[in-house]
């Protein structure tokens, strides 16, 4: 596709049709925050960007962008890891940070509508002040709610609540020629065709930019309590997951920690580890309307681990402890960041009872490749954050163990019945791992859905499928 070099002109044309030059931002004036996302390996900042306050903005600069062949690409607070953001071919890049408003609470219907700029933070204070839960539980919270949707984040509470697009009822969408479309609604039910909000979730801001959404709430759990779990090692830990998992006293999140991820947090946040005895924890949470019932199934689970080998269980019902415990999970990604020059990510997901083999192999690939990987995860779902660390490797050297190890990591995901991704999406860093992994079928059928979307390839182009 040959795209317009965007020029003096279109920025002049662009502020005209919003009517505020404030908001409209033009090469030099843009900071370099704008040409990359939290890992910052791709980078290019656009060549206008706009801040837009609602969805008729977005639909004029959009439409003028169909007219003259110029690619677009919208963003949201930058937090993503795959560089889906980032405006590789340069053009205009639509900032919805500024669309956060929180537009309606149906208590009848139990559903909140949002713009896409509001806070994954914001949204779970604010139903929870009023006795409401909203459960996906992505650990960045301070990404948007529209960037959550674009890559169906998944998060802690996915293994007994599901993802982001299972709390998704209804979308506005502005299409790659300016036309604004609703897609679902507040109906609980919906058989009517094909389910074109499913397709934009997850679509990564190819298929339209989200303006608003229509999220499922359910009540607020009255009770809520966690534990902390140490082991002897990393596969005593990972091998109890399936137990737990079988045990039917079904815990919300199941995370996986190794202790040279809680050393980075504790020096990243300056704050103690409730416990730094043992190499490996889980970290299990319970919630429900009932004491009694959350008190049996943690008591069963905790039963459960003490035979299988933990070496002890950390009821964590403090708040100095709650703080403790869930600060260091929040900070993982940060911290690990903080203690290399450089890295990159793998964000496999495999069946749940193949982890225990794949953190296996990733300890195998760190003696073969003489490099760091440290890693955490979604034990209870499948879904690895796996890092890989540059520590002060020549570049050419770090290119070369990086593609290696990548390379080896999604070959044996793909072995054991896994995917490139498992939350964080393809964007732009994962696209080939993803067209490795694919039949020729599957990818001609998502090229397939994008042209008819985008005919003339303007909305975030070379992401996902291109």
């Amino acid at each position: 596709m040959n795209y317009k070099n965007v020029n003096i002109e279109d920025y002049e044309n662009i502020a005209e049709i919003l009517g505020n030059k404030e908001r409209v931002l033009w090469e030099d004036g843009i900071s370099e925050d704008y040409s990359h996302d939290e890992l910052g390996g791709i980078s290019r900042k656009p060549d206008i960007l706009v801040k837009a306050l609602d969805s008729s903005e977005i639909s004029k600069v959009v439409k003028y962008a169909y007219e003259h062949s110029i690619p677009i690409v919208a963003r949201g607070s930058g937090t993503g890891l795959v560089g889906a953001s980032v405006p590789i071919h340069g053009g205009i890049m639509i900032e919805t940070t500024q669309m956060n408003k929180i537009l309606e609470l149906d208590e009848d219907n139990l559903t909140l509508t949002v713009e896409p700029g509001v806070l994954l933070m914001e949204i779970g204070k604010y139903v929870e002040d009023r006795d409401f839960f909203y459960p996906p539980d992505p650990g960045e919270k301070s990404a948007t709610i529209g960037g959550n949707i674009s890559t169906n984040a998944g998060g802690m509470r996915a293994v007994k609540y599901g993802v982001t697009r299972d709390y998704v009822r209804g979308l506005e969408v502005v299409l790659p020629n300016g036309d604004i479309m609703e897609m679902g609604g507040k109906v609980v039910k919906n058989s009517a065709g094909y389910s074109l909000k499913d397709l934009v979730i997850g679509s990564e801001g190819t298929l339209g930019i989200i303006t608003k959404a229509v999220l499922k709430l359910l009540p607020l759990p009255k009770y809520s309590i966690s534990l902390l779990i140490p082991f002897g090692n990393i596969d005593n830990a990972i091998d109890a997951v399936p137990t737990i998992i079988r045990s039917k006293a079904i815990p919300t999140a199941v995370e996986f920690m190794q202790k040279e991820v809680i050393y980075s947090a504790e020096e990243f946040l300056g704050k103690t580890f409730p416990d730094k005895s043992s190499d490996a924890y889980l970290l299990l949470t319970f919630d429900g309307n009932s004491k009694e019932q959350v008190e049996k199934d943690y008591e069963v689970v905790a039963d459960l681990c003490l035979e299988i080998g933990a070496t002890d269980v950390y009821i964590v019902d403090t708040e100095e402890r709650k703080e403790s415990v869930w600060s260091a999970r929040g900070a993982f990604l940060e911290a690990i960041k903080a203690s290399t020059d450089e890295m990159d990510e793998c964000d496999v997901v495999v069946p749940r009872n193949c982890v225990s083999e794949f953190i296996k192999y990733t300890k195998e690939l760190e003696k073969e490749f003489d490099i760091r990987i440290p890693s955490f995860g979604h034990a209870g779902d499948g879904n690895l954050h796996i890092y890989i660390c540059r520590d002060g490797l020549e570049q050419e050297k770090w290119e070369e163990k990086l593609s290696a190890v990548f390379k080896k990591m999604y070959t044996r995901s793909e072995e054991l019945g896994g995917l490139v991704s498992g939350e964080h999406g393809i964007g732009y860093a994962k696209k080939n791992y993803m067209f490795d992994q694919y039949c020729e079928n599957n990818i001609e059928i998502m090229r397939g859905i994008k042209q008819v979307f985008d005919p003339k390839n303007i909305l975030n182009p070379g992401k996902v499928c291109q």
